[in-house]
């Protein structure tokens, strides 16, 4: 049996992963292990998560992760103290967030249609390597220095896992490479050549290579014809986000960050925050969770297609909606909607 380590952590994640579970438990047997962590632990312990927190991940096959974020804590802390280590120790290098405009859900770009995209994103090196520092800080000449980590290991293994997840998709069979070479001529240009080099082996995927400036002007004005989309770790984060506003609403989209050689466990989450402008009023939408339990579900071989086909119909019938969606249902409602359609 598939174990699952379990991680509500603040705010809306509180309440959408107990109906993410309650809809994986119609659907699959699996054993879950739930931990505390996350902003109420760092009040208490000063620390995000306990010092054995990533041995005890590492026993399991799977994290779902609700949402991680407290107003009162920098963001700082809490990514470095949960988030990045989570994915940096486990080798999550690719980070995976679909973007389909479900029929039922009007985009925010009127008239469009068609819109069904993956955002792949680099997820351990890049902009977001942790490299630099401070130099006379805190004083009026205060100097930081924030340096970009562009590996040709780590640009290979990302561009060849959207060119594989492309030809598995088989459907505009497009891969579209972000970067922003023309300004960043190191790190970015070894980005093209490592696409390019890779892209030779997968003749049959057609290519685009954008700038990110580009990329973020075509993602509004053509949204429909991208397929996989390939970027670093921050042109994939922004990019990511807003391929889910265009696809109606960030409240549907779910995410997986992968280990895609199975060494280490995967975790999957909605990308919505914890959202406190919101948390605890039971309104929060609960289905860029459900939907981040179905791919996690097809990440271990299960039948995650049967979840997103319940959530599909839902949003098809139209009756049954969060208000992010222009509805009034309950976090509750939305889910008892999906598990009367499983």
């Amino acid at each position: 049996m598939h174990k699952i380590s379990v991680i509500p952590g603040d705010g809306a994640g509180q309440e959408v992963i107990p109906e993410a579970l309650r809809v994986l438990e119609r659907v699959a047997e699996l054993e879950y292990r739930h931990f505390d962590w996350g902003s109420e632990y760092y009040f208490h312990h000063g620390r995000m998560m306990p010092e054995d927190a990533l041995a005890r991940l590492a026993e399991t096959d799977a994290i779902l992760l609700g949402a991680i974020g407290h107003p009162d804590i920098p963001d700082n802390i809490t990514l470095n103290g949960l988030l990045l280590p989570i994915r940096r120790e486990f080798d999550q290098f690719a980070n995976v967030r679909p973007a389909i405009l479900y029929t039922g859900v009007e985009s925010p770009l009127a008239g469009k249609r068609g819109i069904d995209m993956v955002v792949v994103r680099e997820n351990t090196e890049g902009e977001y390597a942790q490299v630099g520092g401070f130099l006379y800080r805190h004083q009026p000449e205060e100097v930081a220095v924030q340096t970009a980590v562009f590996t040709r290991r780590g640009i290979e293994r990302v561009v060849r896992f959207a060119f594989e997840l492309a030809r598995k998709r088989n459907m505009k069979r497009r891969v579209t490479s972000v970067t922003k070479s023309n300004a960043q001529g190191f790190g970015m240009v070894l980005w093209d050549r490592v696409f390019d080099a890779v892209a030779a082996e997968f003749p049959e995927i057609e290519t685009e290579s954008l700038l990110v400036d580009a990329a973020a002007m075509n993602f509004v004005r053509r949204p429909e014809s991208f397929d996989v989309v390939v970027g670093s770790n921050l042109f994939g984060d922004i990019l990511s986000d807003l391929s889910a506003i265009i696809a109606g609403s960030i409240g549907l989209a779910a995410s997986a960050n992968l280990d895609p050689t199975r060494r280490h466990p995967s975790m999957f989450e909605p990308v919505h925050g914890s959202a406190p402008d919101i948390a605890g009023r039971g309104i929060v939408n609960p289905l860029a969770a459900i939907l981040s339990g179905a791919m996690m579900l097809d990440h271990l071989g299960l039948d995650g297609g049967r979840v997103e086909r319940a959530v599909a119909g839902v949003l098809a019938e139209g009756d049954i909606r969060t208000a992010d969606l222009g509805g009034s249902s309950s976090t509750r409602e939305v889910t008892d909607a999906v598990m009367d359609r499983l």
